[in-house]
C-alpha cells in the first residue's frame, strides 16, 4: 500500500523538507506556488498577480493536477468513491501553509454544486473534503449556488469568469455571521481560479474580513 507523505517517518515535515526516495517517486517534489493564486512559480513573483491581484487573500494547493491524480480524483468525484476523501484531506493538510490557514479560519466553506449537478453526482466532493479537514468548522449552507454552469475546465480562460456571473450568493440568514470572519474556501480542483475568486468576492461583499482557499489540486492552466 502506498504511503502518504504525512505517514512516512522520513517525510513527516513534507513539504517543508526533502522527501524520501519512496515519496519522491510517488508524489514528486513540492513546487513553489504564488501565495495568492497558487500558480507554479519559476521566479519569485507571479506575473499574473503582479498585473491584477486576485480577490483571494491566499491560496494553498496540495498537488499539481498531473498523473496519477486526475484518475484518482475522477474516481472520487464521478464514481462516488468517497473513500478517497480521507487520504485527499491528509494531503491537503500537508500543503504549504495549510495548517496555519486551518488554524486561523473561523469557518470552512466548500464550493457548492448546483442542484442539477448535485442530483447527478449524489454528493458534493468539496463538502466531503471540508468535513474531513474539520467537521465542526464546516458550513455548507452559507454559500449558495444559484445556477448551473458549464464546467470551468471545458471553457477557454477568457470564458471562465463570464460563465460564473451571478452563480453564487450568501444565504441571507447567514450573512451577519460572516462579518469580520476569516473564511477558508475548500475545493477539489482549481483551474484559472475564477470560481474561487468569485466566491471570495461574494463573501467579502457580505463582510468577511479575509478569504483564503485550500485546494486539493491545480491544473496547469
Amino acid at each position: 500500500m502506498m504511503m502518504l507523505p504525512s505517514q512516512c517517518a522520513i517525510c513527516r515535515a513534507w513539504p517543508s523538507q526533502a522527501l524520501c526516495d519512496v515519496c519522491v517517486a510517488a508524489f514528486g517534489r513540492p513546487v513553489s506556488r504564488c501565495p495568492l493564486c497558487a500558480t507554479e512559480l519559476s521566479t519569485l513573483a507571479c506575473s499574473a498577480c503582479t498585473q491584477q491581484a486576485p480577490v483571494l487573500d491566499a491560496c494553498c494547493v496540495a498537488l499539481s493536477y498531473t498523473w496519477p491524480w486526475p484518475q484518482l480524483i475522477t474516481q472520487f468525484k464521478f464514481y462516488k468513491d468517497a473513500a478517497w476523501a480521507k487520504h485527499f484531506a491528509l494531503l491537503m493538510k500537508s500543503a504549504p501553509f495549510a495548517e496555519d490557514a486551518l488554524l486561523k479560519a473561523h469557518v470552512l466553506i466548500p464550493i457548492p454544486l448546483s442542484k442539477e449537478r448535485l442530483s447527478q453526482r449524489g454528493f458534493n466532493q468539496s463538502l466531503i473534503l471540508a468535513q474531513h479537514l474539520s467537521r465542526h468548522q464546516t458550513q455548507s449552507q452559507t454559500l449558495l449556488r444559484l445556477k448551473n454552469t458549464a464546467p470551468q475546465s471545458s471553457l477557454k480562460r477568457s470564458q471562465r469568469l463570464t460563465n460564473l456571473t451571478g452563480a453564487f450568493a450568501v444565504a441571507p440568514l447567514m450573512a451577519a455571521a460572516l462579518r469580520g470572519k476569516n473564511i477558508l474556501l475548500i475545493d477539489d480542483v482549481m483551474t484559472s481560479g475564477a470560481t474561487l475568486n468569485l466566491a471570495a468576492s461574494v463573501l467579502k461583499q457580505a463582510g468577511a474580513a479575509h478569504v483564503g482557499a485550500l485546494v486539493l489540486a491545480k491544473t496547469p492552466a
